[in-house]
């Protein structure tokens, strides 16, 4: 079934063109045909807008501009934010870590994992002083030829469950539950862990404005997006749209 957006057929040739960009997505193809349907709509609002530059890409830049607008947030909301988050403010954190890696493939009995790695866990914190040894046995990680050792980690080393457990936890003793991961359950042990300094707000104040302004910028750009795809006519498709305005 063809893709009709406003009347105007998606073609094999805009497919061809714009899938490159998507290769290593979950679903290429319709990763692929979404930023196309979006690109219509916002190239046929941008002519209703009675915006005429010559390049598609600029028309749909000019569009943007004029109705995607976010203030930039006050020194107040960047302070408030600060507070909130000393730990994302803080340099040379780090701790030494280990783990055991069940990774879960396709096809794997996640239940049966599980069992097994809450038994080993037990066991581990029951005698801690196996964990070189059962890292060896049981680890799918490379870091299992070292007792699991992954050396030290900073924030932002890992995925965030990890980094989440890693520095809530205890210096010098292994977590007493499986951390889950996207790679699969971890059993982590924790080693020396320094604190780190927190920096003074006047060093962060304008990385956390302009992260907090980028932030309110994709909010307000995919509520306009909604928009416009509940008012555009689609077939062939199916793409969430909005019945409410864009709120800024």
């Amino acid at each position: 079934m063809p893709v009709i957006v406003n009347d105007y057929e998606l073609t094999d040739a805009d497919m061809e063109k714009e899938l490159p960009a998507h290769e290593g997505t979950a679903d290429a193809m319709k990763s692929a045909m979404t930023a196309l349907v979006l690109r219509r709509v916002l190239l046929d609002e941008a002519q209703q807008q009675g915006l005429q530059q010559a390049d598609e890409d600029e028309r749909i830049d000019a569009l943007l501009r004029q109705e995607v607008i976010v203030p930039i947030p006050a020194r107040e909301e960047c302070l408030r934010q600060y507070q909130a988050n000393p730990a994302r403010f803080k340099v040379g954190e780090l701790a030494e870590v280990s783990h055991i890696l069940f990774q879960v493939t396709s096809g794997v009995d996640l239940d049966a994992l599980r069992k097994h790695a809450q038994l080993l866990l037990d066991e581990l914190l029951e005698d801690p002083a196996q964990f070189a040894a059962c890292a060896k046995a049981n680890s799918n990680c490379p870091s299992s030829e070292v007792a699991g050792s992954l050396g030290q980690v900073t924030r932002g080393m890992t995925v965030p469950e990890f980094e989440q457990a890693v520095f809530a936890a205890e210096p010098g003793h292994i977590i007493p539950r499986l951390v889950e991961t996207r790679f699969g359950l971890h059993i982590i042990l924790l080693g020396r862990k320094l604190d780190g300094q927190l920096l003074p707000f006047e060093e962060t104040e304008s990385k956390i404005a302009l992260a907090m302004h980028q932030a309110s910028h994709d909010r307000a750009l995919h509520q306009y997006l909604q928009l416009l795809v509940g008012r555009a006519k689609i077939s062939g498709i199916d793409i969430q749209g909005a019945a409410t305005p864009l709120v800024q």
